[in-house]
């Protein structure tokens, strides 16, 4: 290729005339060289493994909220006062706030973006995404903060990788093969906050130009006939304003009703619902906790292991029919139509116990009256127990969504669904044969 090779302690330059033993070493000495740090590669990789799966920090610097441990670099501490900021972007994104509106009201407050403040500590971090003088908050910064799981206590790394020592550009990998650990250092947000505001993140929700948070219902509200969501309409009648919601496809004249209701009539609605749901929630919690405190063997009632059981031997049942099916079909036992009308029974009794085998287990595994970490749901429900008036953060925390039908009637699907009623049905099964103080 025309380049000249010199190479000092072999005393090798290629410009020179070449030695038949030169044509022997060089190559072979480049073969081990390479060898050796193909081997270093393997080594170092392999280290960083095992540190991640430890649960130890490798990164170089760490996540905006927190600071590598002076007496363990592979440790994480929490930056008060990041945290503190943290603790407010998952606030205001409860409270409504858009995340460009919080990018602006932290630029406003003066808070250096996590750039900044890692170059105020003395930081050196070079980046080639700096576009001002001086970095600000963006929306995308404030989306990174709100969908990083590192701020619940889970550290998530080795994301990406390089293919090996010789290619530097590193490249994704798949999710199935990064390395996470649950509960590595202390969490600055918590476990039901951070979902809820991940669900958020998920819905069509938008701000007025005008508003600094969005409305109370927005993204919450679906037609319950077209699915699409509910639009919030204001009519002008003197120098009153009133407020309806209607239905999307309605509106754009595309069929479908109006399914119209005014705000307030839904904000009460809502609000009394709640109210006899967290009622509903207080009473199941009570009875949770009398069964808690029976003897044992009145509160293991169920005997899951010999309903799995049973349900199995039913599918290998179901399963053996099936497979006769053919030879009953072959020796003119059945005909073709029946042949067809057996196997799709088979199949559905098949579907059904894999069914009633996936509940069981989660039941068993749930083992709701004994297990206190399983009822903290309760909780989120609980701490709005003397609500008098909604507001953003309520419906974030206990709805899941609102479907309106016409007739000014509304269906609420609250969050903990499943939950909730797996607790009531071991209520009930166990009412069955414990008196209990209330009934469900």
């Amino acid at each position: 290729m025309n380049v000249r090779f010199i190479a000092i302690n072999d005393g090798y330059d290629s410009a020179e005339k070449r030695s038949q033993s030169d044509s022997l070493i060089i190559p072979f000495k480049n073969l081990i060289n390479d060898a050796y740090c193909k081997d270093i590669s393997i080594k170092i990789r392999s280290q960083l493994e095992i540190k991640r799966k430890k649960g130890e920090y490798i990164g170089s610097f760490a996540a905006y909220g927190y600071l590598k441990d002076p007496q363990d670099k592979n440790k994480l501490i929490v930056d008060p006062f990041a945290a503190e900021v943290v603790r407010s972007i998952f606030r205001w994104k409860l409270e409504g706030m858009s995340q460009s509106k919080i990018a602006d009201k932290l630029n406003n407050q003066g808070v250096l973006c996590p750039m900044e403040y890692k170059l105020s500590l003395g930081m050196k971090t070079p980046t080639k995404l700096r576009v001002h003088a001086k970095a600000k908050w963006s929306a995308v910064t404030v989306s990174r903060i709100l969908t990083n799981e590192l701020y619940i206590g889970v550290l998530i790394q080795g994301k990406t990788s390089s293919p090996n020592y010789k290619v530097k550009k590193l490249l994704p990998k798949d999710e199935s093969e990064w390395v996470r650990i649950e509960n590595s250092h202390e969490a600055i947000i918590d476990h039901e906050d951070f979902v809820a505001v991940r669900s958020l993140l998920k819905r069509d929700v938008r701000t007025s130009p005008a508003e600094d948070a969005v409305y109370l219902f927005s993204g919450f509200l679906s037609c319950a006939d077209c699915g699409q969501n509910m639009i919030r309409k204001t009519i002008p009648s003197g120098k009153r304003k009133y407020v309806y919601y209607v239905c999307a496809t309605n509106k754009a004249g595309k069929g479908c009703s109006a399914h119209s209701i005014s705000e307030p009539l839904l904000e009460q609605t809502v609000l009394e619902a709640i109210r006899v749901h967290i009622n509903m929630i207080l009473n199941l919690e009570r009875l949770l906790n009398f069964v808690d405190d029976l003897p044992e063997q009145q509160r293991n009632v169920f005997n899951f292991d010999a309903q799995i059981v049973r349900l199995k031997e039913e599918i290998e049942r179901n399963q053996k029919f099936k497979l006769k099916l053919y030879e009953n079909l072959t020796d003119g036992i059945i005909n073709q139509e029946e042949y067809f009308q057996f196997k799709q029974s088979y199949a559905s009794k098949i579907s059904d116990a894999e069914a009633s085998i996936i509940e069981l287990e989660k039941e068993r595994e749930a083992a709701v009256a004994g297990n206190k970490a399983d009822l903290l749901w309760i909780g989120v429900f609980k701490k709005h127990e003397n609500i008098h008036s909604l507001d953003r953060k309520v419906i974030v925390e206990l709805i899941e969504h609102i479907e309106v039908h016409e007739g000014n009637r509304i269906e609420i699907f609250f969050k903990y669904q499943d939950e909730c009623a797996r607790a009531i049905r071991y209520i009930r099964k166990l009412s069955e044969t414990v008196e209990l103080p209330t009934a469900i």
